[in-house]
């Protein structure tokens, strides 16, 4: 593993506080790495204004700058393995969810957006102005900040980097402290495929780096992924420095409607999947459930067995379905909220403890019977714990949708109902980014994600990512 900063194309020793980097199996330190100092970022930030700058990188031909997303990508591909187990012992997800998820999307990613770099177009508009040429050109925005969280900490950032490179911009990545070195490796494998010195840059720490990014006067442009709190951080940043452009992705609460002709059993291995991929740690996660009066016990007497066998363990070994949160810290939030849910009042089905042995492990968690401003129905807790309440049927979908409306949250939700007009009222009347129907909550690169409300501003993924990176120029031309 290579230093803690990359500028300019070459690896530094930061000169800022060390810090270490914990396996969620075990607890036990993997590596000891050193924070950015206020020196070290701005130094990170002005490789990056003069890479923006320079001709290497800002004159390179369309066709070349996809060549090296392509050549990434397939680099992404060759080292998939290692990747898949670094990942896997610093933020503690399932071997096979690392594979398939984390390694393979960010692959598809630079694979994807390598096609859109000779794609990005302007428009000729019909104005109504004689002998005048009018037009439009997408333009790089410049340097971009790139601050990723710690529950996918190499699929955020591919899903950022990709399209960040693809318009022609510079970047410095500040990944979690918590998650750092699969996003280091990548910077890695990056300097080997040969990108211009000062195109990526990568500095690592706490909050406080992060915030440095956020109040400086040289990015043009940051996107995070994370807490709502942090986000509005980092909108009193960029509003007390440059009025930096911003591209936010905060929290979740989904809810998870499941109507009187639902078929139960895929609901049930669909809630399933949906809220305890990766321990629950998902923004789009399915926590908070409104059943039919009607099916309420059947739900959550399927519901419970199938969270029950679900297997527990570290996340490098094949057996496991539901691998330690990511660290002791977090495991004391999940824990603080599930005693508030037994302090409120709700009914513990099962689960409820973290697990008697070394790591962060924490029981699959179920509560019925749960009202609707309790903690656990409100707040994010990011694990695997589950509220369930019911509703009065097909009847009272408005206030339904009132409820499932009812958090300060709108990144996801999901419907399961084998009737088209059902779906339709409650996907348009629910206020969230994605509504997904009969099916868990897995985005695609090619679809937009992001949130309403507190789950955030402005649009990944898909040519939806390509307005965020760029700045669009309107031209005049008199003949």
């Amino acid at each position: 593993m290579s230093n803690s900063l990359y500028i300019d194309g070459e690896w530094r020793t930061a000169g800022g506080a060390p810090f270490v980097t914990s396996d969620p199996a075990s607890g036990r330190p993997i590596a000891e790495l050193a924070a950015a100092s206020q020196a070290d970022v701005d130094a990170a930030v002005a490789a990056a204004r003069a890479a923006f700058r320079a001709s290497a990188w800002s004159d390179m031909l369309p066709v070349d700058r996809a060549r090296l997303l392509f050549e990434l990508a397939a680099v992404i591909e060759a080292h998939s393995e290692e990747l898949a187990e670094l990942e896997t012992t610093d933020q503690g997800q399932l071997l096979s969810i690392s594979r398939s998820v984390s390694v393979a999307g960010a692959a598809e990613h630079f694979r994807y957006y390598g096609g859109w770099v000779t794609k990005i177009q302007g428009a000729v508009n019909p104005i109504s102005f004689p002998d005048t040429l009018q037009y439009t050109r997408r333009e790089p925005i410049g340097v971009n900040a790139l601050v990723t969280p710690w529950n996918f900490p190499l699929m955020i950032l591919a899903w950022k980097l990709a399209p960040a490179l693809a318009t022609g911009n510079t970047v410095v990545i500040k990944p979690s402290e918590v998650t750092p070195l699969s996003s280091i490796r990548l910077v890695e494998l990056a300097h080997q495929v040969g990108f211009p010195r000062g195109v990526i840059n990568l500095v690592n720490g706490a909050g406080d780096v992060g915030a440095m990014l956020s109040e400086h006067h040289d990015v043009d442009h940051l996107s995070y992924t994370g807490s709502t709190e942090v986000g509005r951080i980092i909108t009193r940043a960029s509003a007390n420095s440059n009025l930096k452009r911003l591209t936010l992705e905060l929290g979740g609460k989904a809810p998870s409607i499941i109507a009187a002709d639902a078929d139960i059993e895929a609901a049930v291995a669909g809630n399933v999947m949906g809220s305890t991929l990766n321990s629950g740690q998902v923004c789009a996660a399915y926590t908070r459930f409104y059943v039919d009066r009607s099916r309420e016990d059947e739900f959550v007497d399927k519901l419970a067995r199938g969270l029950q066998a679900l297997r527990v363990g570290p996340g490098r070994d094949e057996s496991t379905q539901i691998g330690p949160l990511v660290s002791a810290k977090h495991l004391g939030h999940v824990e603080g909220l599930v005693e508030s849910g037994r302090r409120d009042g709700a009914e513990l089905i099962t689960g409820g403890r973290r697990l008697d042995r070394d790591g962060y492990f924490f029981e699959p968690t179920l509560f019925a019977g749960v009202r609707d401003d309790m903690a656990i129905m409100q707040e994010e807790i990011f694990g695997p714990v589950l509220a369930v309440t019911a509703y009065d049927g097909p009847d009272h979908l408005e206030s339904l949708i009132d409820r499932a409306n009812d958090t300060p949250y709108g990144l996801a939700a999901t419907i399961w109902t084998r009737d088209i007009a059902t779906s339709q009222r409650l996907a348009n009347g629910i206020k969230a980014g994605a509504v997904f129907v009969n099916m868990p909550p897995i985005p695609d690169m090619a679809a937009p994600w992001g949130g309403y409300k507190a789950s955030g501003w402005g649009r990944e993924m898909g040519p939806w990512a390509i307005d965020a990176y760029t700045e669009l120029k309107s031209v005049w031309l008199h003949y």
